[in-house]
C-alpha cells in the first residue's frame, strides 16, 4: 500500500554531497551543518551519513547533546552559542564548542573557576549584523578570552555571510576583507565559507568551511539547482492520488474558489497539504508528477489536501502515484512556485509524514 504522504530520504546522496564539498574545498575540515533536525532530515540519521565530515555545527546546546548522546565523538560546533550558565555548564559537560558573539558570554565564562575548559569561536560581524562583535570590540574581546582560564586555546575565529549568494554583489568581497584583516597575526582555526562560500567563492582561505544547504543536494543559488553543481537531492516528498472527478467549465475549485475551470477538467485530488509541510502559499500552476508525469496545481492548498489539473492524464485513478519535488521535480523550483527558499519547504515537514530511508 502506497502511504498517504511520505518522504523519501537518499542516505547515499548525503554521501555523495559531502565528497562534492571536499571537491569544492579539498584543503579545508569540512563543519557539516545539521541545525534545524538537519534541515528536517533528522539529525541523528544524517550524522550517521557524515561520519566522514570534520566536525559538526549546529545551533542550539540541546542539538548538540543529542549528537553526544547518540554516541557521535566528532567536534560539535553551536553557533549560537550560549546565554546562561545552565548552557555553558552543558557545553562544557558534553564538550561541545560554543560560538562567542556576546559580552555577556564573556562574562559568563569569566565566572568559571577552573576545571574543565571550553572550546570557542570568536564571531566578527563583518557585514551580517546579526551575531558577533564589530571590529571596534573584536580585538578586545580577543584578549578577554585568551586571559580566561576557563577557555580552551587557542581562541578560534569566526564570521558569516551575508550575500555569498549574489555572485555580483561585492559585499562579500568587502566581508572577507574585513575578517582577514581582524584576525591577521592571530593563532586559532578560521572558518568563513558557507555553501554558497564555498561554491561561489573558492578562493575564500579558511581552515574550516560549514556546508549546509548543498549537502541536502540544493542549490543556494537562486535559478540553479543542486544539480548544476553535481549535488544530489536528499529528500523527496510523495504521496498518492486519493480521488478522480469531472468538472464542467465554470465551476469553482477550493476553499475560496480562487481556481476556475477554464473547460471541462478532470480533476485529482491528492492527499498532502500544508498539515504535512507542503506550503501553503504554493500557486497555482506548480508543477506536481502525476505517475511521473507534470499536472499543474489548481485552487488552494488545503491542510490535507491538494487538488491537480488531469485533463493531460485521462488514465490516472486514485491511488496513482504523486511526487511533490524529488530528483525530477526539483524543490528549488517548487520554492519559487511558493515565493520563498528551499530550505523553507525542507523544514516544513511535519511529524505525520512517514519518513522512508534508504541507505
Amino acid at each position: 500500500m502506497t502511504p498517504a504522504a511520505y518522504v523519501h530520504l537518499d542516505l547515499e546522496a548525503v554521501r555523495h554531497n559531502l565528497a562534492q564539498v571536499k571537491r569544492y574545498a579539498p584543503n579545508n575540515k569540512i563543519m557539516a551543518v545539521i541545525k534545524a533536525n538537519a534541515y528536517g532530515h533528522g539529525i541523528v540519521r544524517i550524522a550517521q551519513a557524515l561520519e566522514q565530515a570534520d566536525g559538526f555545527a549546529v545551533a542550539r546546546v540541546d542539538e548538540g547533546v543529542k549528537l553526544r548522546n547518540a554516541g557521535f565523538s566528532q567536534p560539535i560546533t553551536v553557533l549560537q552559542g550560549f546565554v546562561c550558565l545552565d548552557e555553558l555548564r552543558l557545553l562544557l559537560h558534553h564538550d561541545l564548542q560554543a560560538v562567542i558573539h556576546s559580552p555577556l558570554q564573556i562574562g559568563l565564562l569569566e565566572q568559571q573557576d577552573g576545571g574543565s575548559t571550553l572550546g570557542v569561536w570568536l564571531k566578527l560581524d563583518t557585514g551580517m549584523n546579526r551575531l558577533g562583535f564589530k571590529e571596534a570590540d573584536f580585538n578586545a574581546a580577543y584578549r578577554q578570552l585568551l586571559n580566561c582560564p576557563a577557555v580552551r586555546q587557542p581562541v578560534n575565529l569566526i564570521t558569516h555571510f551575508a550575500n555569498a549568494d549574489d555572485l555580483l554583489d561585492d559585499k562579500t568581497r568587502r566581508q572577507i576583507d574585513v575578517f582577514n584583516a581582524a584576525t591577521q597575526g592571530y593563532p586559532g582555526q578560521r572558518s568563513i565559507a558557507n555553501s554558497a562560500g564555498i561554491i561561489g567563492w573558492p578562493n575564500v582561505v579558511s581552515d574550516w568551511v560549514r556546508p549546509g544547504l548543498m549537502l541536502y543536494g540544493c542549490s543556494p543559488f537562486a535559478g540553479k539547482t543542486g544539480a548544476d553543481f553535481g549535488l544530489k537531492p536528499v529528500m523527496s516528498l510523495h504521496s498518492r492520488l486519493i480521488s478522480v472527478k469531472n468538472l464542467h467549465a465554470g465551476e469553482y475549485v477550493g476553499y475560496s474558489g480562487t481556481w476556475q475551470c477554464p473547460t471541462d477538467t478532470r480533476m485529482g485530488v491528492v492527499s498532502i497539504g500544508y498539515g504535512d509541510g507542503y506550503h501553503r502559499h504554493m500557486q497555482c500552476g506548480a508543477p506536481v508528477l502525476v505517475n511521473g508525469k507534470r499536472v499543474p496545481l489548481i485552487g488552494r492548498v488545503s491542510m490535507d489536501m491538494i487538488t491537480v489539473d488531469l485533463n493531460s492524464q485521462p488514465d490516472a485513478k486514485p491511488g496513482d502515484p504523486v511526487t511533490l519535488w524529488g530528483p525530477d521535480l526539483p524543490i528549488e523550483e517548487l520554492a519559487r512556485y511558493a515565493d520563498t527558499i528551499p530550505y523553507t519547504l525542507l523544514c516544513g515537514i511535519t511529524q505525520r509524514v512517514q519518513i522512508v530511508e534508504q541507505a
